[in-house]
């Protein structure tokens, strides 16, 4: 799963990224100053940062040099109120790979996202870690999925499903499990939910989808991803 650390001080737009990028299968993290923002950068590997330029503490043109000074190459995307030609110049010089001026759509922010991390790969995905599960070959870093060489459609969701169940292989998850993981919520109004989402996966990870042999059914509990191998 893809991490990305959000630095932005107004605390309606930093719920809204957050709520969205997590919707879109991200791990978010988020800071509300520009001194929090470096802190957390530095210990952490990130994805992706994205930094609004009007911060308390330290401005996100200073974060960004500051990072490009460290020798850090996690890739910056620099949100900013202004829409002068010269803020954007001065923005892309001190480092940033993408520059969005408010205000905008969130769905012209999630493409940019996308695009951006598209163009910089993770050190995991550089090695093109491939993850074998039944008919699928998978790089979970990419949101990746190919049979026979094609590539296969799946949604984040389906992906974060089939991680998580992956992770805990030939372990039981159970359905409430899966909801507080994936779906970020304790509780839900229904594990049904999850039910579909297996249905799909059974679909294209399976050779006999109404005979499961690699994500069975533990009745009463939840699912188990069984691994021999």
């Amino acid at each position: 799963m893809r991490k990305i650390l959000v630095v932005e001080d107004e605390p309606g737009m930093q719920m809204g990224l957050k709520d969205n990028l997590e919707f879109e299968g991200y791990q978010v993290h988020t800071a509300d100053n520009g001194e929090e923002g470096l802190a957390m950068i530095v210990e952490q590997n990130y994805d992706l940062v994205v930094l609004d330029v009007m911060l308390p503490k330290m401005s996100g043109f200073e974060l960004c040099r500051t990072i490009r000074k460290k020798g850090l190459e996690l890739p910056v995307i620099l949100l900013t109120a202004k829409n002068e030609e010269i803020d954007k110049v001065r923005g892309l010089e001190l480092g940033a790979d993408d520059y969005i001026t408010k205000p905008f759509s969130l769905r012209e922010f999630l493409a940019r996202v996308k695009a951006v991390l598209r163009r910089n790969p993770s050190n995991t995905e550089q090695t093109q870690q491939i993850t074998t599960i039944g008919k699928l070959d998978i790089n979970f870093q990419q949101y990746q999925a190919f049979y026979k060489g094609l590539q296969v459609k799946m949604s984040h969701k389906e992906f974060s499903i089939l991680e998580f169940l992956w992770e805990n292989k030939n372990d039981l998850v159970t359905r409430n499990k899966l909801l507080e993981k994936i779906w970020g919520y304790h509780e839900f109004p229904s594990t049904r939910t999850v039910d579909n989402f297996i249905v799909k996966l059974r679909q294209k990870v399976e050779n006999n989808p109404n005979n499961p042999k690699i994500i069975i059914t533990v009745h009463g509990a939840g699912y188990m991803l069984v691994q021999l191998s």
